[in-house]
Parts: C-alpha cells; structure tokens; sequence
C-alpha cells in the first residue's frame, strides 16, 4: 500500500516517513531500516545519477524507470473530466503521481493534455516537450491515505481516453518551477 510519504526539506533533501514514523534523510541506513521494516523485506532507497544523490552519498545507484521522458504532467481538467466519468470516485491528484499538475478550467468532454502531444510549452523557464500520453497501471486503483480502492478509476480511463491520464514530458531547458507560475505554449 502507497503510504510511504516524501517531501523536499527546506534545503532541498529528499526526506520519507512511513506511516506513524518521522521524517527521514533519504536515502540513509536509517529511512532503509524504516521502508524495510514497514514493507516486511529488504528495501532501500537510492538515486538514479550521481548528481542527483546528496554530496556525503557514495551508495549504490539505482537503474532509471522513466528514461524516455522524466516529467509528468497532468492538468485539473482532466481530473474534472475523470470526476465527471466517475462521480462517485475520487480522481486525487497522487493517485497518478505527477511531478507538475497544471490548473485549468475544465472543458467539456476532454482531457486536454493529451491533444497537446508533440507541443512545446514553457512553466516559468521551464521549457518541455510533451512527448507522449502517460498510459495509466493497476496503481492508479489502490487506496492511500484520503481514497479508497476504486477499480472504476482505471475502467473509465481504458474506456474514455485510451488508458491515458497526463502526458509525459522531456526537458528542453531545465529551470526551477515554483507553485504558481503560469503555463504558456510556445
């Protein structure tokens, strides 16, 4: 079950707490002693380069899931389209996992992100290419803090937009992004 949490310290360290635990340095033998005892077998937590892992890091790297676009981005359209689909469900953002949510009107009938394949767009100085639709996994029915298990999430996706919800991105010219700054094509 998907409870293990992270977030950015103040100083920009990756930092997890698993359910009832405090917040970790990560990766560290301490947040591995918690993941692993909380999942009942041996698990850790590891970079995928170099110069992503904290300075005083010298542990074995992790192989990269996502090679062909790092960032994912999913609009509050298409969640208010999903809700729409499902009224009785609940389209959270973290059941999908996204690095970037994008806020948007809803339109009627449509997940936009989607028609926005091939796209150039800018969030800040952030400058991606959205590359292809994000075709959505059993994960996305799993309960987590806040929502229950819900198959029909999964069911109304195959059915209405392909088993796609947002769109993954490569990066044309990394940038800090802050909450609040504005999308813009180019």
């Amino acid at each position: 079950v998907p409870r293990i949490r992270t977030r950015l310290s103040p100083t920009l360290e990756l930092e997890i707490a698993v359910p009832e635990g405090n917040w970790l340095a990560a990766p560290s033998i301490e947040s591995d002693r918690a993941v692993s005892a909380y999942l009942g077998f041996e698990a850790s937590i590891r970079p995928f380069r170099r110069e992503n892992a904290a300075p005083d890091y010298s542990g074995p790297l992790t192989a990269e899931r996502y090679r062909k676009a790092p960032i994912h981005l999913l609009t509050t359209a298409s969640l208010a389209r999903l809700k729409a689909l499902h009224p009785e469900g609940t389209p959270d953002p973290r059941r999908f996992r996204p690095n970037i949510v994008v806020d948007m009107a809803a339109l009627e009938g449509s997940f936009p992100e989607t028609e926005w394949i091939g796209r150039k767009l800018a969030i800040g100085d952030l400058l991606l290419t959205i590359s292809e639709p994000c075709r959505r996994c059993g994960f996305t029915i799993i309960a987590q803090d806040g929502f229950d298990h819900d198959p029909a999430i999964l069911r109304n996706l195959v059915r209405h937009n392909a088993h796609n919800l947002g769109v993954y991105c490569t990066v044309d010219r990394p940038a800090r992004v802050e909450t609040g700054d504005a999308m813009r094509f180019l």
